[in-house]
């Protein structure tokens, strides 16, 4: 009897000891899941996660923007309209002389787009001086005077070039970096940053006609009117003309053309999409053969340069018309103001150029002009500049 009573106060210590250790271990499992439901100082954690993030996108965009610039700065080349023999060119006047500019490469087929003021016109020869220091002969495939625009091109497969943006979309405040060939070849593709100032500039300065020898002639000075120009505070110095204006993304948005003398920080680019349609009839032709209306318009931010007396909305101003031209005989006349070519609305000659330059010869267009206040309809079909 005793034996079996101490057996039973054993058994029933165990139990209670089974049950002791199941409490302790359902009560662990309890204060576990009340512990993970406590809230922790969700603002600290934000805090941190979000520092952590901002350090590490900036320091993305940093390694990103220096590798677009070491990519951009590939395509950009020298060139001069004297050949270059290897002797440094670091003289007072030397950019001037012997033509000292940059130009950007914009296809693996050697086209290369730059100033006219750096190329020459049209059927002209100039000189290359690529990114690894090689020396090409150029030939000025195409070019335009009152663009300052031109196309060269070198026979070489270019690795590097450069792709093309859209100068419709920009906005003021925007990053640029221009990029060129500063006073000579000594400060090759030199690196310039600053901001989209202003959009749609008009300049006007004097520019001395050349003779036939390819001299200045100082006595018959002709105002250039330039329009519908990007301006940047990126620095932009003699040398640095036919260089990419660039955006982050390293694509070109505009030409480097000219800058104020006299102010800091007020330099100038030719928007790069009115010369697209150019750039791709020779990707896919090899060639390309301008269409022509005839016509010279200024934009109407000009026009009060001009004439206070003209007033109109919208439109470009017909100011010259060749006597050979289809405008001509198509009864367009001066003082005319185009409104539409093709029912696509014009703003600025830039417009019409663009337009034009994706037509081709023999091709009609229509033109809705207002004359005396009256809006009528011309037909014009185009011809060989």
């Amino acid at each position: 009897m005793y034996i079996y009573s101490q057996r039973r106060r054993r058994i029933k210590k165990i139990i209670i000891t089974c049950l002791i250790i199941i409490f302790l271990i359902l009560a662990g499992i309890k204060l576990y899941q009340i512990y993970k439901e406590i809230p922790i100082n969700d603002h600290t954690t934000v805090k941190v996660e979000r520092l952590s993030q901002t350090v590490e996108v900036k320091k993305q965009e940093d390694v990103t923007i220096t590798q677009m610039l070491q990519n951009a700065t590939e395509s950009v080349v020298g060139i001069s309209k004297l050949k270059d023999n290897g002797s440094a060119i670091f003289t007072e006047d030397g950019v001037s002389q012997m033509g000292i500019g940059s130009g950007v490469i914009i296809s693996e087929k050697g086209y290369i787009l730059t100033n006219e003021h750096v190329s020459g016109a049209k059927n002209s020869t100039c000189y290359v001086t690529s990114e690894d220091g090689k020396n090409y002969n150029a030939n000025v495939i195409w070019s335009d005077s009152n663009l300052d625009l031109a196309i060269i091109k070198i026979n070489m497969k270019c690795v590097s070039y450069a792709s093309l943006g859209d100068s419709d979309s920009i906005k003021v405040g925007e990053s640029v970096y221009a990029i060129g060939n500063p006073i000579g070849f000594e400060f090759q593709r030199t690196v310039t940053s600053g901001i989209i100032s202003a959009l749609n500039r008009t300049i006007i300065f004097k520019e001395n006609e050349q003779t036939s020898e390819g001299l200045n002639n100082q006595e018959n000075e002709r105002e250039v009117y330039m329009s519908n120009l990007i301006q940047t505070d990126a620095t932009i110095n003699p040398g640095n003309s036919g260089g990419p204006l660039i955006n982050n993304n390293g694509e070109i948005i505009g030409i480097n053309t000219v800058k104020i003398t006299s102010a800091e920080g007020i330099g100038f680019a030719v928007p790069i999409n009115v010369i697209k349609p150019i750039i791709q009839k020779l990707e896919n032709d090899g060639t390309f053969e301008e269409a022509s209306i005839g016509i010279f318009a200024y934009d109407r931010e000009v026009i009060p340069y001009l004439d206070s007396n003209i007033d109109f909305d919208t439109g470009i101003y017909v100011a010259q018309i060749s006597m050979d031209s289809p405008a001509f005989t198509s009864g367009l006349q001066i003082g005319d103001i185009i409104t539409k070519i093709d029912d696509n609305n014009l703003e600025k000659m830039c417009d019409l150029r663009e337009y034009i330059y994706s037509k081709n010869i023999g091709d009609t267009v229509t033109l809705t002009v207002l004359r005396n206040n009256r809006e009528r309809t011309v037909s014009v079909q185009l011809s060989r500049k």
